[in-house]
């Protein structure tokens, strides 16, 4: 199912921008917490969205294969 390899991307997307704003918190000077935090912030709301979908992709396979049984 197309929709787990997409929701898989976006969740892989997700934690690299989480990973390298973390990354940048820790090497740059403190002026720029405030963006970094809101960075993180929305990775994790996409990584959360990602996982949203890929659940529902899979209770929509389960269901479809439970019809066919």
């Amino acid at each position: 199912m197309q929709a787990l390899s997409i929701a898989a991307a976006g969740m892989t997307t997700a934690q690299n921008r989480f990973d390298n704003s973390a990354r940048r918190t820790a090497t740059a000077p403190l002026d720029n917490l405030a963006e970094e935090t809101v960075e993180r912030i929305q990775a994790r709301t996409a990584f959360s969205a990602n996982a949203a979908v890929m659940r529902t992709a899979d209770d929509m396979t389960g269901t479809l294969l439970d019809m066919l049984a």
